[in-house]
């Protein structure tokens, strides 16, 4: 099997799609319910294995909870396949996830998944219709404090929800958040 030229229409596609994606990074790390809660049809589904399977709405308030347990996220889209049929797609999504808890015995925790996704196109917007993760492999290992004040003096560090420098550097994400 091949790969043939995309028709200009796929390749819009597959920018909205690649767009959608990233989002759902954005809104996880920074803890935008709001946004993450936008990217999902109504009739949506997600699914994490044991962990949860359920609606959008259900799987935002479980992301919440989720969340709660980390000091810091990130979600790294490292490679993204799409197949799309008119206004319908489905998508491979490559991802590398980092957990970092608090506390005196904080770890980190980095993952590698893939998220295997069906989207689809309604008034003119993609969504998800359904997400299921499957994992690659994982590690775990204590936070070395030392790394954060060595490697990047000075920098400012990330913080995950509304206070993170995101949001007061880059104005136009306020007013086009995906």
């Amino acid at each position: 099997m091949g790969i043939r030229d995309a028709t200009i229409e796929e390749t819009i596609a597959r920018e909205s799609l690649r767009r959608l994606v990233t989002a759902y990074s954005r809104a996880v790390d920074r803890r935008d319910f709001a946004l993450l809660r936008s990217l999902y049809h109504d009739d949506a589904f997600e699914e994490h294995g044991n962990m949860f399977a359920g609606n959008a709405d259900d799987y935002v308030a479980f992301v919440r909870r989720a969340l709660s347990n980390y000091e810091m996220t990130d979600h790294y889209v490292v490679n993204m396949t799409f197949e799309i049929d008119g206004d319908e797609a489905e998508g491979e999504v490559y991802k590398i996830n980092y957990h970092r808890t608090s506390g005196p015995d904080a770890e980190e925790v980095v993952t590698g998944s893939r998220s295997l996704d069906r989207y689809r196109r309604r008034q003119g917007e993609w969504r998800f219709l359904s997400r299921s993760i499957t994992l690659d492999w994982a590690q775990k290992r204590p936070v070395d404090r030392s790394a954060y004040e060595d490697f990047a003096a000075g920098s400012p560090p990330g913080k995950a929800g509304p206070d993170d420098l995101s949001y007061s550097l880059l104005q136009l994400f306020k007013r086009h958040p995906g």
